[in-house]
């Protein structure tokens, strides 16, 4: 029996990402259209999901919670606090929220609905075809049973994986769930850097598309570290060590490094935005002693590393 039977899930904000969880929900037979509550502003897409899912959809944040055990919060981080000061004082401790807005602190989604069974999570893009992966943490006064929902409403996404640091929900968002974005730039520079040799366009995509895949399921299959694999097609004077000197010469390394860093200080500096408007204290500590801006007492962390890369 699913830890999520005989219980209601409410979507607040029902965007691609929500009704992803929706879909792969339903798909996997985890709960029935009736155990699901969804709230929008537009009706048109009220509509839309209520026909395409059978799912029930109001317009009301506070409707749509009221009653439900497991509450998923998937808005934009700027109408957070709107949104969080809707709910705010209208949950109850034995419902659970997951959130997947990025870079909302625990502190935050705490403080702003005055709430203790939190989950902070971070999706990826391919989780709209049920083959994403999700980093997550649970706040302390999640329970047992509330952590087994939480890890089948993220499951229904793809590879869920949970984290007992929410510093790592935050380095997630800069690896795996900005990650797509990585892989469609090279995707796209790969396919047309064939066009430019001279394949038909539609070639060209397939022949990335199918080389990405199959490398990738390659490497999930053998386990092997990816030096080892790549030194299986690096013949001494070949083509692929040709085409590596160049990548390394562009600093290929380098920029995609700086590239996780870039994207990873974003997400500090949109937490940290979250909880200055909140009016949060920067020094304060947080449950467990700790400095509640992620920082350790020497200075040293990844956000501290973070500030350090940024002031160069």
């Amino acid at each position: 029996m699913s830890p999520l039977s005989n219980r209601t899930v409410a979507t607040i904000g029902s965007g691609v990402m929500a009704e992803s969880i929706i879909a792969g929900l339903l798909r996997g037979h985890l709960v029935e259209p009736r155990q699901i509550v969804g709230s929008e502003p537009r009706a048109e897409r009220r509509d839309e999901l209520t026909a395409q899912y059978g799912v029930r959809m109001v317009a009301s944040n506070v409707e749509a919670a009221r009653d439900a055990d497991v509450i998923l919060l998937s808005v934009k981080p700027q109408t957070l606090t709107k949104v969080g000061h809707e709910l705010g004082g209208e949950l109850r401790p034995e419902q659970l929220v997951v959130s997947i807005v990025a870079g909302a602190t625990c502190r935050v989604l705490t403080g702003l609905l005055d709430h203790r069974e939190v989950v902070r999570s971070m999706p990826n893009t391919p989780a709209q075809i049920g083959r994403g992966i999700t980093v997550w943490y649970a706040t302390p006064e999640v329970t047992a049973e509330q952590t087994d929902q939480a890890r089948v409403l993220l499951g229904a996404l793809g590879v869920d994986l949970q984290v007992d640091d929410e510093r790592f929900v935050e380095m997630a968002t800069a690896v795996s769930g900005t990650g797509p974005a990585y892989v469609f730039l090279v995707m796209e520079a790969l396919i047309d850097a064939a066009v430019h040799l001279g394949f038909p366009r539609h070639i060209a995509h397939d022949l990335v598309i199918e080389t990405l895949e199959g490398s990738t399921a390659f490497a999930k299959a053998t386990a092997q570290h990816p030096a080892v694999l790549r030194n299986m097609v690096t013949s001494p004077g070949g083509t692929s060590a040709a085409a590596i000197h160049e990548l390394e010469s562009g600093r290929l390394r380098t920029v995609l490094s700086e590239a996780v860093w870039a994207s990873y200080r974003r997400t500090v500096e949109l937490g940290a935005d979250l909880e200055k408007g909140l009016g949060l204290d920067e020094g304060s500590v947080d449950a467990a002693g700790k400095p509640a801006n992620g920082k350790s007492a020497n200075g040293t962390g990844p956000r501290a590393a973070a500030d350090r890369r940024v002031s160069r």
